[in-house]
């Protein structure tokens, strides 16, 4: 791999970290322990917004409070989960400790991946913060990988279609052969492709 395609499949493995959260002190106390992963933080300072973002780029978690004017943050999540394009994004909810002590339970059941309290601990956050971002890294992986084995695949059953097109202008009893074994070669493609 050259330089240029691992600078670009470096950027194709960085996601945003989105946070969600009405109060401007709040997304500045983000940010700041935040800051040093050297991923884009995108802000978003209600439920609307946060959604708008999700279906503009691609995001490793959202960081959402569940106390927000309009649409709250159980509200906000239950639309996330709702979208194809977003509905494998982990949410991690974030809210202040006075807060009635169901909401843990309803944020699971909204599709939470995780629970934080404020005031949180900032080695707390940035531990979360860095396990989503490391999934999502190896997730962008799999998924090119996937890709590559499946052109792989592409290309060997347009070979083997070749190959048995040029067979079967030669009647030759030992081409009939080959070309026996390359229908079992197509079959067994068939078969991985489906796997």
């Amino acid at each position: 791999m050259n330089a240029e395609t691992r600078a670009g499949t470096a950027a194709e493995d960085r996601a945003g970290i989105l946070m969600v959260d009405d109060m401007e002190d709040n997304l500045i106390a983000l940010e700041a322990v935040l800051g040093s992963f050297n991923e884009p933080l995108v802000r978003a300072r209600s439920g609307e917004e946060a959604l708008k973002a999700l279906l503009r780029q691609r995001f490793a978690v959202v960081l959402l409070d569940i106390r927000m004017p309009g649409m709250d943050g159980f509200e906000t999540a239950a639309h996330i989960k709702r979208v194809d394009q977003t509905k494998d994004v982990p949410i991690v909810f974030l809210t202040g400790s006075d807060t009635d002590a169901g909401y843990a339970f309803r944020g699971y059941a909204t599709g939470a991946a995780d629970y934080l309290t404020k005031p949180f601990d900032p080695w707390v956050l940035r531990a979360k913060v860095s396990v989503f971002l490391d999934l999502h890294r190896k997730n962008r992986q799999l998924e090119r990988m996937v890709a590559r084995e499946r052109r792989q695949f592409e290309q060997l059953s347009a070979h083997l279609d070749e190959l048995d097109s040029e067979l079967s202008t030669h009647p030759a009893q030992e081409i009939f052969a080959l070309r026996h074994h390359v229908r079992r070669m197509e079959e067994t493609l068939r078969r991985m492709r489906n796997a």
